[in-house]
C-alpha cells in the first residue's frame, strides 16, 4: 500500500464518529472501529493540507518506540538508592499491545511493507559520573528481573560501551566514570509513515471521508444527545455544520482547547503549558553511519519530561539520520501551526488557579526553559559532547522538532500539578473523548484508544463480538503478560516476526 496521502474534500455532514486530528490517534481509533463495526460512518477533520503534520510527522516527535529499555525518567530513583520499575513495566506491555495490533493489520493485508514505518534498532541508556553509575547499576539490577528487560546488558567497561556505540567511548577522558545498558531488540518508528498507512486504509473504506484544511470552530451539544461539530475550510467564509453520535478529539496540543469549546464538566481545570524542541541533526556522513543506536541519558535538573537528552538513530523518509536532543524552548502556540494567542486564550476560570500553582511550584523549569532559550549553538553542542567527546560544532545544525503540551490539572493539596504522559478525557455519558498531554503516547496508542473504547463504547465492548475481534486485533487482550513470562515471549515472538524485526 503507498504511503502517499490521499486526501479527500468531502464532508459527510452525519456521520456516526467525528475524528477530530489527522494523526496516529484518530488514524488507531478509525482502524479499530472499523474492524469492531464495519458499517460505522466516519468523518475524519484535519486542519492542515494532509494528515500526520504535527505530533505524528517524523522530524516532530523523537521516533523511539517506548518500551521503557532505555528512557531512565520511568524509572524513578528513591532517597535510599532504590529504583522503582513499575512504570517502565506497565509501559513495555503497552507498546507490546501496540506492536500486537501493527502486526494483525500486516497479516490483514492492510500493511504491506512493515519496514515503512519500524526497524529494529538497539535501545541504550548512558550515564556519567559516580552517581549516574550508582543509578544505572541499581536500574539495571531491578530491571533485569523482570522477563520483560531479561536481554537488557549492563556495562561500565568504556570499550564495550565502545562496541555498543562507538561516538560515546571515542575522545573519552582516561579514567571518567561512565556506565551504559543495551537491549538488542529496541525499535525506530517512523509515526507519520504509520499514521498514512492507516488513514489511506481508512479513506478506501465505504463510509469514511476525510476533510483537510477544515478547522473546527465550535462544539455543542444535540439536543438528542449527540454532538455538533462547527467547521470552516480554509478561503471559506461561510462554516459548515457535522452531526455526530461520537466526537474523539486527537488533535495533540490542539486538543486542550477544543475540550474546553464542549463545555463538557469533565473537562473543567484542565491547563497546559507548552513546550517547543529543537534538535542538532549531522551533517556528516560518516558519522551517521558510525552510529547505530538510541542512546538516552538522565534529564538536567528542573528539565520537562520529555526533555530527557537523546543521541538517536533515526530512519525518515527512507533515510538514515543522527540526531541529539531535544533541546527545549518556550512558544506560546500549542501546536507547532498554531497561534502565539493558544496559551493565554486557553486560561479560563476554572483552570486559572491550578495554572497559577504550577507556576508557583516549577520555578526551577522557567528557569531551565531561560537558559535553554539563551544557549547558543556552542552551548548546545557542548552538551552533546558529554554524549559525543569527539563533536565538531561544524558538524550538526539545528532543526525545530514538535510543540507539546505538558498536562495541568487541578491538585486538592497544592493547587495544580504538571502530569507526565497522556490523559484521556471523557463525558461520563461517553459520547465524547480527547487525549491531553505527549510521550509516550504514539508508542502506547493502541492502549489508549483501548481505554476510550472502554470508555465510551463500554457496553457494545461486552459483547461477544466485539471481545472475540478485540483479542484478535490485540492478540493480549484481557490478560497480562507482565505476569506470563511464557505468554509474553510467545506473543512478542509472533509480533516481532509479523513486523520483520526478529
Amino acid at each position: 500500500m503507498s504511503n502517499n496521502q490521499v486526501t479527500d474534500s468531502e464532508l459527510n455532514n452525519n456521520p456516526d464518529v467525528v475524528l477530530i486530528g489527522g494523526g496516529i490517534m484518530s488514524a488507531t481509533l478509525g482502524v479499530m472501529l472499523k474492524k469492531l463495526k464495519p458499517d460505522t460512518t466516519i468523518q475524519i477533520i484535519e486542519a492542515l493540507p494532509s494528515v500526520a503534520l504535527e505530533s505524528s510527522h517524523a522530524w516532530n516527535n523523537a521516533g523511539t518506540g517506548h518500551a521503557a529499555l532505555c528512557e531512565l525518567n520511568y524509572t524513578p530513583q528513591h532517597a535510599d538508592g532504590s529504583v522503582t520499575i513499575d512504570k517502565a513495566v506497565v509501559i513495555n506491555e503497552q507498546f507490546e499491545q501496540s506492536k500486537q495490533f501493527w502486526a494483525y493489520l500486516v497479516e490483514q493485508g492492510v500493511i504491506d511493507a512493515p519496514e515503512d514505518f519500524i526497524r529494529k534498532v538497539p535501545h541504550m541508556s548512558f550515564v556519567r559520573g559516580e552517581d549516574g553509575v550508582d543509578f544505572l547499576a541499581n536500574r539495571f539490577k531491578a530491571m533485569a528481573e523482570h522477563h520483560f528487560f531479561s536481554e537488557m546488558t549492563y556495562s561500565e567497561d568504556v570499550n564495550e560501551i565502545g562496541e555498543w556505540a562507538p561516538l560515546l567511548a571515542a575522545g573519552r577522558a582516561e579514567g571518567e566514570k561512565i556506565a551504559a545498558t543495551r537491549v538488542d531488540g529496541g525499535t525506530d518508528i517512523d509515526f507519520g509513515s504509520l499514521t498514512h498507512i492507516l488513514i489511506n486504509y481508512l479513506t478506501s473504506l465505504d463510509g469514511v471521508t476525510l476533510a483537510t484544511e477544515t478547522s473546527v470552530r465550535d462544539i455543542d451539544r444535540t439536543s438528542d444527545g449527540g454532538w455538533k461539530v462547527r467547521v470552516r475550510r480554509d478561503g471559506e467564509r461561510s462554516s459548515e455544520k457535522v452531526y455526530g453520535k461520537f466526537v474523539f478529539i486527537g488533535a495533540g496540543g490542539g486538543s486542550l482547547k477544543l475540550l474546553q469549546k464542549s463545555g463538557v464538566r469533565e473537562g473543567k481545570g484542565f491547563g497546559g503549558f507548552p513546550v517547543s524542541g529543537q534538535f542538532l541533526v549531522c551533517q556528516d556522513e560518516a558519522i551517521i553511519e558510525k552510529h547505530a543506536a538510541k542512546v538516552y541519558g538522565r534529564a538536567a535538573v528542573g528539565a520537562p519530561p520529555m526533555s530527557v537528552p537523546h543521541l538517536d538513530t533515526r530512519v525518515i523518509d527512507g533515510k538514515k539520520s543522527l540526531l541529539f536532543g531535544p533541546y527545549a524552548g518556550f512558544s506560546p502556540k500549542f501546536l507547532k501551526r498554531g497561534s502565539i494567542f493558544d496559551l493565554i486564550s486557553s486560561v479560563k476560570p476554572d483552570n486559572l488557579w491550578p495554572m497559577l500553582a504550577v507556576g508557583r511550584d516549577n520555578m526551577s523549569l522557567t528557569e531551565y526553559l531561560y537558559q535553554e532559550c539563551v544557549n547558543t549553538h556552542k552551548d548546545r553542542v557542548k552538551a552533546l559532547r558529554e554524549f559525543f567527546p569527539d563533536a565538531k560544532d561544524e558538524d550538526w545544525t539545528l532543526e525545530t522538532a514538535g510543540q507539546r503540551v505538558q498536562i495541568i490539572k487541578k491538585d486538592p493539596e497544592v493547587g495544580g500539578k504538571l502530569q507526565f504522559g497522556t490523559e484521556v478525557v471523557s463525558s461520563q455519558d461517553g459520547t465524547i473523548a480527547a487525549l491531553l498531554g505527549a510521550s509516550p503516547g504514539a508508542s502506547t496508542s493502541v492502549a489508549i484508544i483501548l481505554e476510550v473504547l472502554d470508555r465510551c463504547f463500554g457496553e457494545e465492548l461486552k459483547s461477544a463480538a466485539w471481545l472475540s475481534e478485540l483479542k484478535t486485533m490485540v492478540s493480549s487482550f484481557g490478560k497480562v503478560l507482565a505476569n506470563d513470562a511464557e505468554l509474553y515471549q510467545k506473543e512478542r515472538k509472533r509480533a516481532d516476526k509479523a513486523l520483520a524485526i526478529l
